[in-house]
């Protein structure tokens, strides 16, 4: 899935109005992707227009009890698997690196 800011916010100063992001998982219908910095954080999906609607084959979805979505590469799908990222946990970092990359590498051919 691709996306792109549709306008400058000025609560979101990491990303780039009209950059396309690779959406790399949807929590509660928020986009995790990789900010201007690098940084996977979550973003609220109203802020963004679908330039390509395709989700990885791979992905795990889920809905929520309010219809809400959920979906992740099953390597990265699990409960805290962020916390463990951004607590710098090896094994996550590594596992989320892997990840990402694989998936770009696809996205860019």
């Amino acid at each position: 899935m691709i996306i792109k800011l549709r306008k400058k916010y000025e609560k979101y100063k990491d990303l780039t109005p009209g950059q396309q992001y690779v959406v790399i998982g949807i929590e509660a219908d928020d986009f995790r992707l990789l900010n201007d910095h690098g940084c996977p954080y979550l973003y609220p999906h109203n802020l963004f227009e679908v330039v390509d609607l395709r989700e990885p084959s791979d992905w795990i979805i889920e809905i929520g009890e309010d219809g809400e979505k959920y979906a992740y590469p099953q390597s990265i799908n699990d409960i805290g698997f962020f916390e463990d990222f951004f607590d710098g946990e090896e094994k996550a970092v590594v596992t989320f690196w892997q990840v990402v990359n694989q998936k770009l590498a696809i996205t860019a051919t």
